[in-house]
């Protein structure tokens, strides 16, 4: 995949080129996308305590990204910067193919995992991100994409909602 043009922000006058390159991860990235996901991780933390991060997070981020890259029913993306940060991973994309047993369409994708250092935020690679990562769960055969995020996460809320997505189910929880 090449950096996107014309993906600007949604009510912009002229579009932009969006400063990444999105790409399959690889294995020989782990060692940088584990960072990430535990920043993401560790930013859900700050949403609600039963989101609290376990001692063990980065050696269960390596296991997860490691059977994600092996698994047919998930896609794992890579972010690369472009210009100065040619080649350096500064964001990942990762979705999983989950059945639907008693509603159609009977595959959704979900979105589990979508963060992006800050520097890169707000310039249309969320939009560029979400558009790529809905594509190809269509071509796997989801009917519908779901995304998954903290209920507290208003500014996730917000980029969805802004986006056509809508609650359909809620998880409640307490602890024992």
């Amino acid at each position: 995949m090449t950096p996107a043009h014309g993906a600007g922000d949604a009510g912009s006058a002229e579009a932009t080129a969006v400063p990444i390159h999105l790409r399959p991860a690889r294995a020989s990235d782990l060692p940088v996308l584990v960072p990430l996901l535990l920043r993401l991780k560790r930013l859900n933390e700050e949403f609600d305590p039963l989101l609290k991060v376990r001692e063990d997070a980065e050696e269960q981020a390596k296991e997860v990204l490691t059977a994600s890259l092996k698994d047919p029913k998930s896609i794992l993306l890579a972010a690369e910067g472009v210009g100065p940060d040619k080649d350096k991973v500064v964001g990942l994309v990762h979705a999983v193919l989950r059945e639907r047993p008693f509603y159609t369409p009977e595959i959704e994708g979900v979105i589990v995992d979508i963060y992006l250092l800050p520097l890169y935020r707000r310039r249309g690679v969320g939009e560029y991100l979400l558009k790529e990562i809905s594509a190809q769960l269509k071509a796997k055969g989801a009917g519908v994409v779901i995304a998954e995020f903290p209920a507290q996460n208003e500014i996730a809320s917000r980029f969805y909602a802004k986006r056509g997505f809508r609650a359909i189910t809620g998880r409640h929880a307490r602890p024992l």
